[in-house]
């Protein structure tokens, strides 16, 4: 099938004149100089494990909702969803789920309930499942954004792995996914875990972070380079775990942002965007500010 070449020369003419359309802002720019959510993008996101990878992605999914009604298909293979659907209501009232009143749980799990679903995560799933699923959820109830939580939790698909290379499957897997982003126009959030021998890397001894690991690079990334080649946008999520002082700051490495016209470009080497934990674990602020209060107090005068 040959292009639409007027459609692609009206985008062309929306670059020269300034119109393209920019991915979602957050207004905050310590994200958005960086990172834009955009419809029809595969994203992939790495981490070691136990960095708090999800809560971070479920952090910024959230955002995302709140500020543009943006909905959510979930498939996390490792989270129970009703601790998902806790964390997501602690992060809106930014208090643990004990401490909110009744009546403002039942609003709150409500709009979660409008905004979020998902996918059993006690079956097993190949890539192609998951898709399959997705694209029936999609038939039945739209939504703009898919998680999937972690690559490696996939089983392998037999019929497709017959006569390729694992490289060769990965490969055809993270196509099929960017495929899916563009033909129904949502975006897919990828998480991946990190190498084994990635974790081995340590600062050196002049560092401030001196034999801690090192935030893993996008190579780095368990299964190869292939699952940056495919992404448009390569996020890596940080913590350092076991520091005195900075184990609450959870940092976003913006490897790659293929389309920089549309929003967002690569984070320094050294200068992440860096998200502090709040007491008890309920959200993060930057700058002394809890990030989620400006969406709270947009959204109080209509119930969500």
């Amino acid at each position: 099938m040959l292009i639409n070449f007027e459609e692609q020369i009206g985008k062309l003419r929306n670059v020269r004149s300034g119109k393209i359309k920019e991915g979602y802002r957050l207004d905050i720019p310590h994200i958005d100089q960086h990172f834009r959510l955009k419809k029809g993008n595969f994203n992939v996101i790495l981490g070691h494990a136990n960095v708090g990878k999800t809560t971070v992605i479920l952090y910024l999914m959230l955002l995302y909702s709140r500020k543009h009604s943006i909905r959510w298909l979930v498939f996390s293979s490792e989270n129970e969803p009703y601790s998902l659907i806790r964390k997501l209501v602690e992060f809106i009232e930014a208090k643990p789920i004990n401490k909110i009143e009744d009546d403002i749980f039942d609003k709150r799990v409500s709009w979660i309930n409008d905004h979020f679903k998902f996918i059993e995560p006690n079956d097993l799933y190949t890539y192609k499942q998951v898709l399959e699923l997705a694209q029936h959820v999609k038939n039945a109830w739209h939504y703009d954004g898919l998680l999937i939580d972690p690559y490696n939790s996939l089983i392998k698909d037999r019929n497709v792995l017959k006569g390729l290379s694992g490289h060769e499957y990965d490969y055809q897997a993270t196509s099929e996914m960017r495929i899916f982003c563009k033909t129904n126009n949502i975006t897919i959030w990828l998480n991946t875990h990190a190498a084994t021998e990635a974790l081995r890397k340590k600062h050196g001894a002049n560092h401030e972070y001196a034999e801690h690991p090192i935030p893993p690079m996008a190579s780095d990334v368990e299964g190869g380079g292939k699952f940056v080649n495919r992404a448009d946008d390569f996020l890596v999520i940080h913590r350092y775990i076991q520091h005195p002082r900075d184990w609450m700051y959870s940092l976003i490495h913006v490897r790659k942002v293929k389309d920089i016209d549309t929003g967002g470009r690569p984070t320094s080497l050294d200068e992440p965007i860096r998200l502090k934990s709040v007491i008890n674990n309920v959200g993060f602020e930057i700058n002394h500010r809890n990030i989620i209060e400006p969406f709270k107090e947009k959204q109080e005068e209509v119930p969500f």
